[in-house]
Formats: structure tokens, sequence, C-alpha cells
């Protein structure tokens, strides 16, 4: 089977299951997950798409989220979208129902769908008791604040894409300039690296206006001002603005201006003079002030931040790292780490990589520990122990959600013990820090093993590389022995600690085959 035809099949395997393309309302895509908007979740056959080979895990939020793993969704988006755009005409190819496993569970007499025999507990109470935190989770976070933090995040993620190629091949040329090779290709490489960051405000401005309602072009012109040379030549209270000062969150604040004054404008400007007199004014009011007060005020703000993170990590690097690691996951949990995003942003604008990123990292590293002891210490249950084999390659890359919800959060101890991992591993990155080697990432988005091509720090490649190893090891050495030893009672384990399997018999032909009911 050719890529693309593999690709059209995990679509066409994932559309039946979310309820069929009529169910559909919107189809977007990040690293990692296929973000789903659906017009009715009853629909959806959870246990049959999680039981999917190529489905890693889904999460569920302000939209339905499959986690089908980095280049996998980049490449099945496009055709889950061909077969959305076909099914809206009611072809039976795309809207009928498919069989599955979830199907072929409630079918089986005398046993429920992801239970053990006799009801023992199974995959399926990790998963029901995963779902019930994820809609607990998604009624906590339906506030305003949590909400616009979220729509925040959205501006970002369109734009991770190009913030890893252009990080790696920053990193690369790094590599080269400090080996003194290829001397006369490393500046064609800077550039390219180069080129995307230095207008990263022009970007920002753009996806600002599309994301809170307005015409997304108006806040890539009013945020283009930012980074705009002849801004060198303004006077402005007595004081000369730099070219890029404020950098995204100038463009973040100038563009929400443009996407209010706009809506403004389309309130009161005739429909005959709208489209001369709504662009003008937006831009010319939202840039007025942009130049006079925001590139100031975000400037500010924007310096203020490296500086925090470098004073932070510089004099108390040991214990902000244990608990920046200790508590990236309650943070995931309560929708906060949304504003970390502009942060990191900031400081990969200023500094040319993110030293809180891999800090944060560690938090994945604890998860995959914590697994791996609870994979020890519940040794007579199949079901769980399946999937943690089958999340663990994802959560090494960093994608930790198929072991979080699957996992550790439902188990409840095991998931605390996974954030005393992060904690360690953390606090062993922030001890370098505090030592003068600082660790960064040239981008946001991966985690885990994925993000060891964005190292960058203040040292070579090599010490950095050998920082963020040992972090991780550490993550996972401290997620494993606080899990084993303290990450289950007696009650847990009497409850989870139970054969899942069906007894077996063996057939005339020799195979073992369930015992019938």
């Amino acid at each position: 089977m050719s890529t693309d035809d593999k690709n059209r099949a995990i679509a066409a395997a994932i559309l039946p299951l979310v309820g069929g393309a009529r169910n559909i309302g919107s189809v977007a895509h990040c690293m990692t997950r296929l973000r789903l908007g659906l017009r009715d979740r009853s629909l959806v056959r959870h246990e049959a798409l999680k039981a999917l080979p190529s489905v890693w895990g889904v999460v569920e939020d302000d939209t339905y989220q499959i986690v089908l793993g980095p280049g996998t969704v980049a490449r099945v988006a496009p055709e889950f979208e061909a077969l959305v755009a076909a099914g809206a005409s009611g072809s039976p190819a795309v809207e009928g129902p498919a069989d599955g496993p979830e199907r072929e569970a409630k079918d089986s007499p005398g046993r429920e769908a992801g239970r053990g025999p006799a009801g023992l507990p199974g995959t399926g109470d990790l998963a029901a008791r995963g779902a019930a935190l994820r809609a607990a989770r998604r009624r906590r976070n339906a506030t305003p604040v949590k909400l616009f933090l979220r729509r925040i995040a959205n501006v970002f993620v369109p734009l991770i894409p190009a913030l890893i190629g252009c990080g790696v091949i920053a990193g690369l040329n790094g590599l080269l300039v400090n080996l003194g090779l290829l001397p006369s290709v490393t500046p064609a490489l800077a550039a390219v690296a180069s080129g995307f960051m230095a207008l990263i405000a022009v970007f920002v401005g753009y996806h600002t206006a599309g994301e809170f309602g307005g015409t997304p072009i108006l806040g890539g012109a009013v945020a283009a001002i930012i980074v705009f040379p002849g801004v060198a030549k303004i006077d402005a209270f007595g004081r000369t603005l730099s070219p890029g000062q404020g950098g995204v969150l100038g463009a973040l604040g100038a563009a929400l201006l443009a996407v209010y004054v706009e809506k403004a404008c389309r309130r009161r400007v005739p429909e005959a003079l709208d489209v001369l007199v709504t662009p003008t004014l937006t831009v010319l009011v939202s840039g007025l002030v942009t130049v006079f007060g925001l590139m100031f005020v975000a400037g500010a703000v924007s310096a203020a931040i490296g500086d925090f993170a470098d004073w932070l990590l510089t004099h108390a690097g040991a214990g902000a790292g244990f608990v920046l690691g200790g508590l990236f996951l309650p943070l995931v949990m309560l929708g906060l780490h949304q504003a970390l995003i502009p942060i990191h942003a900031t400081l990969i604008e200023q500094q040319g990589y993110t030293v809180l990123l891999p800090v944060l990292a560690m938090a994945g590293a604890g998860q995959v520990g914590a697994a791996m002891a609870v994979y020890l210490r519940l040794p007579r249950n199949g079901s769980i122990r399946r999937t943690i084999r089958s999340a663990l390659p994802a959560g090494f890359l960093g994608v930790g959600e198929p072991l979080i919800y699957g996992v550790s959060l439902p188990l409840g101890r095991p998931f605390v013990t996974a954030c005393v991992g992060g904690a360690f591993g953390g606090g062993f990155v922030g001890l370098f820090s505090m030592l003068g080697d600082k660790v960064g990432s040239t981008a946001i988005g991966p985690s885990g093993w994925a993000l060891f091509p964005l190292l960058d720090g203040n040292k070579g490649f090599g010490e950095t590389l050998a920082i963020y190893t040992g972090g991780l090891l550490v993550g996972y050495l401290a997620g494993f022995v606080a899990t084993y030893f303290w990450g289950f009672g007696s009650a847990l384990l009497e409850e989870f600690d139970v054969d899942t399997e069906p007894p077996t018999v063996t057939s005339e032909s020799g195979e073992r085959v369930p015992t019938p009911a």
C-alpha cells in the first residue's frame, strides 16, 4: 500500500467513528493532533476510535482531538478533509457505519466493552475514568480567562511547523559554524533560518485577527509596523523606536486592537463606504496607537520577561526547575499552560531559544517513568499493560496524552508520582542553569526525544545535549521510583492487579480461544 493510500485508509477509518461527514463542523490539525469541531459528540464511538492502530489517543477539549503523532497528522488531515467534503453530498462510502472493536465488544455475550472477564477492571475502566476526568476538566476550563488563553494559543499553533523547521536549520548552521565547515553556505543557512523570525510579528498579527473575528490581512498589516525598519526614524515622546520593539506581544496587542476598531467601524460605517473607510480607519487608528503606545509597553514587558527568565534560572534554577517541572501537568489540566506560549515565543525572538521549554519537557519524562512502574506493578492486568506498551513510544517522543489520560490520571496517585518525576528532571536541568550552562529550545511544540534537534544553549551542542539527556534520565528514574514505591495503595492494587484476559480453551485446531460464556 502506498503512503497516500495508507493515509487515505486512516482517514476513512476515523470518519465513521466520529459520526460521519455530516457530523464534522470544522477540521484543523496541529503538530500531533487532528482537531475536529463536532456537531454531536454523542455520535462518537470513542473506544472503537482509540482501538485503531494509527490512533495514539484522544483528547476531549473545545475541539475533539485525535492524536495521530507528528508527521502522520499532516498527511492524514487533507485526506480527511477530502472525505468530509465528499460526504457533504451524502456519499454512503463515508456516511455508513463502521464495524470495529467497540461493536465487537458490545456484541460479545456476557462481557462489557473494555472490561475483563466477570467485570474485572481493564482498559475500559481507565477509559471511562479518563473520559470523566476530561469532561470535568473541560467544564472547569470553560471560564472567560481560560477560553481567552486558549484562543491566544490557537494563534501560535499554525506557526509551530515554521518555528521547528527554522529552528532545526539554525541548529545545523550553528554546528557548521562551530566546526568551521562550509563557510560559503552558512550565511545562506542563517538567512533561511532567520527570515521567518524576523517577520514573526506579521504572522502573529495575521492569525490573531483571524482567531478573534477580524480580517486577518488587516491584523498582519498593523503588526507589520512593528518590524518595519522605518520606525527607527520616529521620535515618540522624546524616545526613538527600534524595529521589532515589542515583538510578538506587541503584534498580539496591535492585532487585537485592529479587530476592535474594525468591528466598531462595521457597526457604524454605511455599507456603501465600508470597503473604503473600514480598512483605512482600522490600519490608521491601530497603527498610530501601536507606534505611540503599544510598542513601548510591549517592549518593556518583553524585556521584563527575558530578564526575569534569566534571573530565575540563574539564581534559583534548581528550585525553579523543580517547581516548573512538577507543576506543568497540573497547569495543563487547568488550561493555564496556554499563557506560556507567548512567553516562549518572546524568549525565542529575543535570545534565539526558550530556556523554559526543556525544563517543562521533563514533565513528560516523569509520565514515561511512572508508566513503566505501573507496567511492573500490575503484572496480571493485560489490558492496562497493552495500553502502556502502545503508548510508550509516543511518550518517549513527547506525546504524553495517551499515557496521561489512559493510565496515570485515571489511576490517581500515579499521576502525582509522575509529576514528582517531572520535578526532579526539571530541577536537574535548572541546576545546570545555575552553574552557567543554559539549555534552550529554538522552537516550541516538540518535547521528549523529538526536542533533540532543536536544542541550543550558551555552550556547545554536545554539552547542551548531555544536560538535556541527563534531565530526561533523571525524570524517567524519579517517576519510576516514586510510582513503584508510593504510587499504589493496597486498595488500588487489589482493584487493578487482576487478570483481565478471558479464560481460554484449546480448540480442535490447536488454537487458544475464549471459553464460551
